[in-house]
């Protein structure tokens, strides 16, 4: 049995402010390249600490060029960890339109661009498929743009009712997923021998979207919707 050692934790609990050592608070109208709606913000409304969890609020509201507010943090330039079990406490909005995403990146080569460098879906749900939980994958042969996809769609009860403990598991060999120590999803290096990013840093992001090309039509009238981290952990094998 792999024994963890606790390298990294942010107790959002027990915390009042976001500690800016660790997250970066991303502000702006990209769109995540996927065609969103909202305009991140640093505002409280948006990004605050209530009742033992930090939360990320999705807002009908206008501000500057979009019709949206929500937010968005990651630990970019800050830190980043290779292999490991990552486990975030959470739970997710409902409505269709809402898109809370916890995932990762990898450290980006000079002049590589976004899948090349990997990405690791911990736990994606779109409201308009309510208690369906997705992890995913995605490289340079597999995304939405090469049409291959490396992705598993599970039904987990009560997601917006209750916090659930989505977990990260990952080796040079392998990538499992799963929510409550119930493993849900593993896949294997040796499956996909020409495309695998995994074995550098990744950086870790939390973030509610709204609408964009997965998450689909806003409905406006069951805004505003939370996306709420009790708390993250890493760990690195002992």
């Amino acid at each position: 049995m792999t024994k963890w050692k606790l390298v990294f934790e942010d107790d959002f609990s027990k915390q009042t402010q976001l500690d800016l050592s660790h997250w970066t608070i991303d502000v702006g109208d990209h769109g995540g390249g996927n065609k969103e709606s909202q305009y991140y913000t640093e505002g409280m409304h948006n990004l605050s600490f209530e009742d033992g969890a930090l939360h990320f609020e999705g807002r009908k509201e206008k501000y500057k060029t979009r019709e949206y507010t929500s937010a968005k943090i990651w630990t970019k330039g800050k830190l980043d960890w290779m292999y490991g079990r990552f486990e975030i406490c959470a739970k997710v909005p409902t409505g269709t339109g809402t898109w809370p995403a916890i995932w990762t990146l990898g450290t980006a080569l000079p002049g590589e661009k976004w899948p090349d460098m990997g990405e690791i879906d911990i736990m994606e749900h779109v409201g308009r498929d309510q208690n369906e939980v997705h992890f995913s994958l995605h490289s340079k042969l597999y995304n939405h743009r090469a049409k291959q996809y490396a992705t598993v769609h599970t039904q987990i009860p009560e997601v917006s009712e209750t916090y659930k403990t989505y977990v990260l598991e990952w080796d040079a060999e392998k990538l499992s997923f799963l929510v409550d120590d119930q493993r849900l999803a593993t896949f294997m290096k040796a499956d996909y021998p020409d495309s695998w990013p995994f074995n550098r840093p990744h950086y870790l992001i939390l973030n509610l979207a709204l609408g964009g090309g997965w998450g689909g039509p806003i409905d406006d009238e069951c805004l505003p919707q939370r996306l709420s981290i009790r708390s993250v952990r890493v760990y690195q094998q002992d």
